[in-house]
């Protein structure tokens, strides 16, 4: 975190948002292409040049298979040109495959069977799913689970003064016995510190003083949110709102949610120190338990699930390739249902991103630690291959319609129809992505 810092004190908050931009959009996108080169390879296409990046070349290597991998100046993603493409958006170059012969078509993206032209096509998004999939398992096993008792790992910073140490076991709060983090919590509700922990420390019993068991200490700030645009930052700790004492976390979201879109000023403790700062919450679209989304106002914070770090033990691969796939699913879910109510007016179109809104988020991320910024680039590669999905003309679910059509009709689509929709296509991206950068804008 702190080689983190010494960039970005380096760097203009614009120059540190593109770059961390670039990096998080290279990685989605070299996925992404990968799994086309790879599947298409597996099928029996050849790829001629995989770049990442646009324009002239800065570096190039020609690999056994004869694929030109490089590097080019435009860092704006990626593409595969197989044989017999026209451009990166895999177009047929006619008058070079009517010269080939049936052997060298083969090899050809135009001139594969259909079913190696989907698999080819379906593969790129389905390569982003995986990364996604691949990177919260990764997480979730370095996270681990926690063990069958409360000992405590490491204790954050807070204001004040308590006897809790690191390696202590929490048997009850309060005289009320405790278990796991569940029990601990239902047992600090509506409670004021200090307050009694029942402890074992080197092997006896003893009562000493502790915080409340969730107070407002910051564990995340959300990227382009009211909290992040005030200078909040992860390990503050809110100890007042307009002059009223914050008691713990549940406090602080009742003092947010009485303001509504009224300003408030917040007294923050950050390592010793402390400052005033005000801020106004925002109106976000959150998901609820139905499925769709609920409009709240809200400043872009989460807590620390309580004071202190608890030890863990490795999480099995099983179990956390399960629960990586299942997030994989909600995260899908979660942006069609929004897509949907964006279009039915249910919540404001502020709710989208485009590149710009997208760069600042992952500059904000970047600038919480490699953890979060991490986290964010699995969350894009699945936006990413979602979209790629749509059946728009010149996106992969353009390129699966025109399979599914040739697969029905046995023939290929009219080519002059091909480009008119590949045009069209083309100019709905254009569009949508201005639109998306003019919203940003607007509701800033």
């Amino acid at each position: 975190m702190s080689e983190i810092n010494t960039i970005m004190s380096a760097l203009s908050g614009g120059t540190w948002n593109f770059l961390s931009f670039i990096i998080a959009l290279s990685v989605i996108v070299a996925v992404h292409e990968y799994g086309h080169y790879i599947v298409g390879r597996w099928c029996g296409i050849h790829a001629e040049v995989f770049s990442v990046g646009f324009g002239s070349v800065l570096f190039s290597r020609l690999d056994k298979h004869g694929t030109r991998w490089q590097i080019a100046a435009l860092p704006f993603g990626g593409y595969v040109r197989f044989k017999g493409d026209a451009n990166v958006a895999s177009g047929p170059k006619m008058a070079i495959l009517s010269e080939m012969d049936a052997r060298e078509l083969r090899s050809t993206l135009n001139g594969a069977p259909v079913w190696a032209r989907a698999l080819t096509a379906a593969a790129g998004p389905i390569f982003n799913f995986a990364l996604t999939a691949i990177i919260y398992c990764a997480l979730f096993m370095w996270q681990g689970q926690y063990l069958d008792n409360l000992k405590i790992a490491a204790i954050f910073d807070l204001p004040g003064d308590h006897q809790l140490r690191v390696g202590d076991e929490i048997t009850a709060l309060e005289g009320v016995p405790v278990a796991n983090f569940q029990d601990l919590l239902k047992a600090g509700v509506d409670l004021t510190a200090p307050l009694d922990y029942t402890i074992i420390r080197d092997g006896s019993q003893r009562v000493v003083l502790g915080p409340v068991t969730f107070p407002a200490l910051i564990g995340q700030v959300a990227p382009r949110s009211a909290a992040i645009e005030a200078g909040l930052k992860s390990g503050d700790v809110v100890t007042h709102v307009n002059d009223e004492t914050i008691v713990d976390f549940t406090e602080l979201q009742r003092q947010v949610g009485l303001a509504n879109d009224q300003e408030l000023q917040l007294t923050v403790w950050r390592a010793g120190e402390v400052f005033s700062t005000t801020l106004t919450p925002k109106a976000v679209a959150i998901p609820n338990a139905d499925g769709g989304f609920d409009n709240r106002r809200l400043i872009g914070i989460t807590g620390e699930i309580t004071f202190f770090v608890p030890e863990t033990e490795p999480l099995g691969f099983v179990t956390a390739i399960t629960a990586a796939t299942v997030r994989v699913w909600v995260i899908i879910k979660t942006s069609l249902v929004g897509i949907v109510q964006i279009i039915s007016a249910k919540i404001s179109v502020c709710n989208l991103s485009g590149p710009v809104a997208i760069a600042e988020t992952a500059g904000q991320m970047a600038s919480q630690g490699t953890m979060p910024f991490i986290a964010l680039i699995a969350g894009l590669s699945t936006a990413v291959g979602l979209m790629n999905l749509f059946p728009i003309p010149i996106l992969d679910g353009g390129h699966l319609v025109f399979c599914a059509y040739e697969a029905v009709a046995r023939r290929k689509p009219n080519e002059r129809a091909v480009q008119i929709l590949m045009t069209f296509g083309l100019g709905f991206v254009l569009f949508f992505t201005i639109f998306a950068m003019v919203v940003n804008f607007n509701c800033a």
